[in-house]
């Protein structure tokens, strides 16, 4: 049964966002011409972060060159890269007083490299300009150039995300253009890296996925050197996105949650609202 028969179960509503810091954080994007994937993919937890203060920002625009089936970004014909974002991400991290920083971006497969020197320069900036924050970055998989890689272990991050996003099994059909193994491949690849930073990664939970697939997943990523796992569950942002096939209750997560600790992942984060980005203030600080 898909999303289109069923009412979104009790554990999935979210209270309506208030207060001084989330009118604070939409004016500092305002202010500075700056985009969120909170805003851009529909987030439902843009309320709760937003009202903590803090977002993920969203780099090299809001138009994607990809189209995954799961995705609310808008997708098409790009625009040049702005020079002066990595500064105006540096104020807006000084204004809200973040200690932890997630910047994420669209694909942009039109780029000889991808967008990596881009991520490069926002991660010096910020390290420049915000010398005590920490900084996390989730990338696309520049199509598993590892130059486009070392670009960005130079850049010297502490945390690099990329996401699996679903099963082998399902990926052609959910994600398109984006290829499994080669997903493991960029994961694998800075995990094994001198130095490297926290490797970290991702998967939606309600595609059509079965428990075996779970398990590969997390048996895979564990095998690339993924340190940190965050499981949520896929929600529809709108009608032109693939269908929700499961709604996993809360109980459920928890059990998938404790295989992945059972398999010895340093940091799970597995449960409904669970995202990338989630409490991932939290997780460094532990």
């Amino acid at each position: 049964m898909t999303d289109k028969h069923q009412r979104l179960p009790h554990w999935l509503k979210r209270p309506l966002p208030t207060g001084q810091k989330f009118a604070r954080v939409l004016n500092t994007l305002k202010e500075l011409k700056l985009s969120t994937v909170c805003h851009s993919a529909r987030c439902p937890n843009q309320g709760e972060c937003y009202s903590c203060g803090t977002a993920t920002f969203m780099i090299m625009g809001e138009v994607c060159t990809r189209n995954c089936q799961f995705c609310a970004v808008a997708h098409g014909d790009v625009k040049p890269l702005s020079a002066d974002e990595p500064q105006r991400l540096a104020q807006a991290v000084d204004k809200l007083n973040l200690k932890h920083v997630v910047i994420t971006s669209v694909t942009r497969d039109d780029l000889p490299d991808g967008g990596a020197a881009h991520f490069a320069d926002v991660i010096e900036t910020l390290q420049r300009q915000c010398p005590l924050v920490t900084v996390e970055v989730l990338t696309p998989d520049f199509q598993g150039n590892t130059d486009c890689l070392d670009i960005i272990l130079a850049a010297n991050c502490n945390v690099f995300n990329h996401n699996i996003e679903t099963p082998r099994r399902l990926t052609k059909e959910i994600r398109k253009i984006a290829d499994y193994d080669c997903s493991l491949s960029v994961l694998k690849y800075m995990a094994d890296a001198q130095d490297g930073p926290i490797v970290k990664s991702g998967f939606m939970l309600g595609l059509g996925e079965n428990s075996e697939d779970i398990t590969e997943m997390l048996t895979d990523l564990k095998s690339a050197g993924v340190q940190m796992v965050t499981i949520g569950q896929y929600l529809r942002p709108t009608k032109d996105n693939i269908a929700v096939q499961k709604y996993y209750t809360p109980e459920e997560f928890k059990a998938i949650g404790d295989q992945a600790r059972a398999m010895g992942f340093v940091k799970v984060e597995s449960g409904p609202f669970v995202r990338s980005s989630y409490h991932a203030e939290e997780a460094m600080q532990k």
